[in-house]
């Protein structure tokens, strides 16, 4: 919230309004009257030489707007400045009004004295500032001086509080703990039992306090453009390091140092030429670095420019430095037990790492010529190829690191082994025409496939064909599922006969489920005996 300061003149005015405030407590004599005159004439005084000065004010927003750069881009401000004094003129024309029926209620000036004619008239004061049944103009006031504090509000600085210009005596703090003050509301309370000089000061000191705040936001608006004295009034401490990561063992260096901003203007910051947010007059740079020119040990010496426009007294300033950074080259290692080369259609698990990034390195992945699909751990992903060559994308934060390419290899032919009765059958032994009931054909994936890719080794057997010859004449077959009963054919075989085996089709079911059939045929005869 902004506060309102004030100036050595405007505590003498509310000082004025404290004792003027006490004295219409008082039972008014001649010399209260015309100490009461004296007041009235030191506030107009006081209220002129304030117009003045607060029109200085806008002529010199508007010339200091003429000498800028972009004088456009600062209309608004002048606007407000001139929104500012026109509220502020009509009512304070509208109380110099009331200032004549009240003066008029007194019998007007005396030509010959220069006096009030009748200073303590109460009665006409009463009727015309209070009247009967709330309808003098002391009333109409109230809804008046609310709403010039609503518009002047919107026209200040955001959080800009004013206080209230009509208050009633129980949130007055100079009377409200007085008996008999404490329950009149703002009309009563500063024009019932009020002769004509007090009635004429009460009205004077609301147009001080009109010219007051009027005062404080064209000063507001006056630092927008560098037409008033800059006050550095926030200060606070701050350290500049040579650099925020250090190898142990190495000297850490850094200045310590005051700073300070002002909270009376807001001046314009950029980066690199592109404007920046600007908070409590420290402006935020905010980037993400590139990459490029690395040296020898990974290092890449960068830098930017800030900038600071302002406008001092004096004109407009800009203020420049260049600041070095250095930009660390990312690196990342893959480790996978499937290097160097991948597996067609597989789950090609790999582990990114980069020690170099540390709490920092938060990768992303995508592939050309497959899928990557990201695991549940940092740094994790699967890669799935669908062609010949793969090449993974790693990016950090957004960022692309690297591309790596990779060989793919088709999946390893399994071997087809044929059982019968749990042993395998063998093409120069044979085996038993007639204890021979069943046969089980095992497709057995690749030993060092199965190492790597556990979850895509899935082979079997999908269709095995058994035919039971006697000399080049068939007796009889059956088509089994890779395995199953032989019973039917061991019924009729005899000695010398032999079994025709085939295999007709092998399947694997890779990681996600799916099954692919996979091109495969052979045959054996076994001899029976």
């Amino acid at each position: 919230m902004a506060s309102l300061k004030e100036t050595p003149r405007q505590k003498m005015i509310g000082m004025m309004y404290l004792v003027l405030t006490a004295l219409l407590a008082l039972q008014v004599s001649d010399a209260l009257l015309q100490k009461f005159s004296l007041l009235n004439s030191s506030l107009e005084i006081a209220n002129q030489s304030a117009s003045s000065k607060n029109k200085g004010v806008v002529q010199g927003i508007d010339e200091r707007i003429k000498d800028l750069p972009n004088p456009a881009a600062y209309a608004d401000v002048l606007r407000r400045a001139n929104d500012v004094r026109r509220l502020s003129d009509a009512l304070v024309n509208h109380l110099d009004g009331l200032k004549s029926k009240v003066l008029d209620a007194g019998g007007g000036i005396d030509p010959e004295t220069g006096n009030i004619k009748n200073p303590k008239e109460e009665e006409k004061v009463f009727e015309l500032m209070v009247g009967g049944n709330k309808s003098g103009e002391g009333y109409k006031l109230v809804p008046l001086f609310n709403t010039y504090i609503q518009e002047i509000t919107k026209l200040a600085d955001p959080g800009t509080k004013f206080p209230p210009l009509a208050l009633d005596a129980k949130d007055d703090p100079t009377v409200n703990r007085d008996g008999n003050q404490s329950n009149k509301d703002f009309a009563e309370l500063n024009f019932a039992q009020t002769p004509v000089p007090a009635a004429l000061a009460s009205l004077s000191q609301k147009q001080a306090e009109i010219r007051r705040y009027e005062s404080d936001v064209l000063n507001q608006l006056a630092a927008k453009v560098g037409a008033k004295e800059i006050k550095f009034d926030k200060v606070f401490a701050q350290v500049s390091a040579n650099a925020n990561t250090v190898v142990a063992g190495m000297e850490y260096q850094a200045e310590v140092f005051i700073g300070a901003t002002s909270s009376g203007f807001t001046p314009r910051m950029s980066y690199n030429g592109s404007s920046i947010p600007v908070v409590d007059g420290r402006g935020q740079i905010k980037f993400k670095t590139s990459g490029g020119g690395y040296d020898g040990n990974g290092m890449s010496k960068k830098q930017y420019t800030a900038t600071v426009s302002y406008m001092s007294p004096a004109g407009p300033k800009t203020e420049s430095i260049t600041k070095d950074y250095f930009v660390l080259k990312p690196t990342y290692n893959i480790e996978t037990a499937t290097l160097p080369a991948l597996y067609l259609g597989c789950a090609n698990r790999l582990s990114v790492v980069s020690a170099g990034l540390g709490a920092l390195w938060n990768p992303s992945f995508s592939a050309e010529g497959g899928e990557a699909i990201a695991g549940q751990n940092r740094g994790k992903v699967t890669i799935v190829p669908s062609a010949a060559n793969i090449t993974l994308n790693v990016s950090n934060s957004g960022t692309l690191l690297g591309k790596e390419t990779f060989r793919v290899r088709r999946v390893p032919r399994p071997d087809v082994k044929v059982f019968g009765n749990g042993a395998e059958l063998d093409e120069k032994r044979g085996a038993s025409a007639t204890g021979l009931r069943s046969i089980d054909a095992r497709a057995i994936a690749d030993e060092s496939f199965k190492s790597t890719n556990p979850e895509d080794a899935n082979f079997r057997v999908s269709e095995l064909y058994v035919a039971l010859a006697r000399g080049q004449r068939k007796i009889d077959d059956v088509t089994l599922p890779g395995s199953g009963s032989i019973a039917k054919l061991a019924s009729q075989a005899q000695a010398g006969d032999r079994y025709y085996i085939e295999i007709k089709g092998v399947q694997r079911k890779n990681f996600k489920g799916a099954v692919e059939t996979i091109p495969f045929s052979m045959a054996k005869n076994i001899p029976l005996n």
